[in-house]
């Protein structure tokens, strides 16, 4: 389980194949991967990987993905 960050993902992401496959190139840590479905999910392992680098923000629609903090700094 992840300590430091949760990643949330609209279902409205999981309409766009071509949104799902963006994820999944632009996480230059492997946050996102594609189920067989062609679904996108996050890797579990990876997720306190997190550099808070935006990519997955830019990627998406406002609002569609989002990383939420388990920490307060």
């Amino acid at each position: 389980m992840a300590m430091f960050i949760r990643v949330d993902i609209d279902e409205a992401v999981q309409r766009d194949p071509a949104l799902c496959r963006q994820l999944v190139e632009v996480c230059p840590v492997d946050i996102f991967a594609l189920e067989e479905s062609g679904r996108v999910t996050t890797v579990e392992p990876n997720l306190d990987e997190c550099t808070l680098c935006a990519l997955c923000w830019e990627a998406a629609p406002e609002g569609q993905v989002n990383v939420v903090r388990l920490y307060r700094e």
